[in-house]
This record gives structure tokens, sequence and C-alpha cells, in this order.
């Protein structure tokens, strides 16, 4: 399994309305892609920075899929990220392979 993470700190101001856009719209046109089989949304409890901090888990079944997601898809969604929460949040990425 090959789990793609993005944290995102997020202005404490309009942390409500960006994860209501990442639950309503964001996330399940990542979902549409295909490419994922399941995601789940965490926020970080004792997070050192301002502002809110959550992590978006994605499920790739194999890097395929992900790398896939990457080349078609990745910088549409971040693109139309930045334009909708411009200076409003830092994100960064990191890509993961379950150990059994």
């Amino acid at each position: 399994m090959i789990v793609y993470n993005d944290t995102i700190i997020i202005d404490e101001s309009i942390h409500e309305e960006w994860l209501s856009y990442i639950k309503t719209i964001h996330i399940p046109a990542i979902m549409a892609t295909g490419f994922f089989s399941s995601y789940r949304i965490l926020t970080v409890i004792d997070s050192p920075n301002e502002g809110v901090t959550y992590c978006i888990q994605y499920n790739a079944d194999s890097i395929d899929h992900f790398q896939q997601f990457y080349m078609n898809h990745l910088h549409k969604f971040q693109a139309t990220h930045q334009e909708k929460f411009n200076e409003k949040f830092v994100m960064f990425n990191t890509l993961m392979e379950e150990v059994e």
C-alpha cells in the first residue's frame, strides 16, 4: 500500500471554510480519479505551528497508481487549492509505503 500524505497548516481564521471545501469538493474530486482506494483526514493535536494542522492521507494500491495520479492530476489540484486559499496555508507532501 502506498500512502500519499498532504500536511497542511491552515490559517485559523479560515480553517472551518477550508475543511468544508476539502470534505465536499477537493477529496471527492481526488477520489473520483480512481487512483486511490481510501483516504482519511487527521488533525495534529499538539502542533507547534500557528494555525491548525491537518494531514490528509490517500491510499493507493500501487506506486503505479500514485504515479499516474501525480503525472495527470496532482498539479491541477494543487493549483486550484493555491488559488482558493492563497497565502493562508503552508503545505508539504510525503510519499510512504506501508510496512507489513
